[in-house]
């Protein structure tokens, strides 16, 4: 200090032993070593994972494809090999590949130390429509066209409304239609041979020899299920539980 008086500090480090010095200088270079140390980890664990070859994309796994080649996913999903596993933007690989028109959802993950696994989910045909120029397009429950065939599969209702390629997208009418082709039982399910709506309450099955229901809209499927189960049992070809008050076999 001016006055010529010691600082404590000062005063207290020329009390100390030159034993105490000695210590208070190796705990200092202990710190600088140990903090030299965790910045070298933080170093080798960067360029372990952006810039080591050990991480990077070596395979790719994927599963949930049906109609989608995998090597169209692959290409759609933009991810390279080679490149950092922890580089890859899954977010916007799964986006990229959601584009595809027959994928539904996708979920991609890594899986360390070199694996990216893509789970896809497909959209579902659940209806045949005719296709311009012959042939059949197979839809899912929205309209959207997945795939066309030239002979119409077993197992799918005819939906015969001829449009041009994503027309019915989002239609109303179709989209009433698949609405009531979900609700039915399965054994009625089975049997619909096709399905029409002029009208989203005006839905029609067309069953196994020759029946057809007015099924009307898509409102109380379980109850007009019931009911159409009971008239059944009087084996006409047709029967009408479009309206629940004054249901009808004939």
């Amino acid at each position: 200090m001016g006055d010529g008086v010691a600082s404590p500090d000062e005063a207290a480090g020329d009390s100390l032993t030159p034993r105490a010095k000695a210590g208070r200088r190796r705990r200092g270079w202990r710190a600088g070593l140990f903090a030299l140390a965790a910045v070298g980890i933080v170093a080798a664990a960067v360029w372990v994972l952006f810039a080591s070859p050990l991480l990077v994309v070596r395979s790719v796994t994927v599963s949930g494809t049906r109609l989608v080649p995998r090597s169209k996913v692959l290409a759609v999903s933009g991810v390279v090999p080679g490149t950092p596993l922890i580089r890859v933007n899954t977010a916007r690989a799964a986006a990229r590949i959601e584009q595809i028109t027959q994928v539904r959802s996708v979920q991609v993950t890594r899986s360390w130390p070199n694996r990216l696994v893509i789970v896809v989910q497909e959209r579902t045909p659940v209806l045949v429509l005719p296709a311009y120029g012959g042939g059949y397009d197979l839809a899912d429950a929205h309209g959207v066209v997945l795939q066309r065939v030239t002979r119409r599969p077993a197992g799918l209702p005819l939906y015969p409304t001829v449009a041009p390629e994503g027309a019915l997208r989002g239609d109303p009418d179709l989209t009433a239609a698949t609405a009531v082709l979900g609700e039915l039982p399965a054994r009625l399910r089975h049997s619909v041979k096709s399905i029409t709506a002029p009208h989203p309450d005006q839905v029609t099955l067309r069953l196994a020899g020759g029946v057809t229901v007015l099924w009307g809209d898509t409102g109380r499927p379980g109850i007009k299920a019931r009911e159409l189960a009971v008239l059944m049992r009087s084996h006409v070809r047709y029967y009408d539980v479009s309206a629940l008050e004054s249901v009808a076999a004939r």
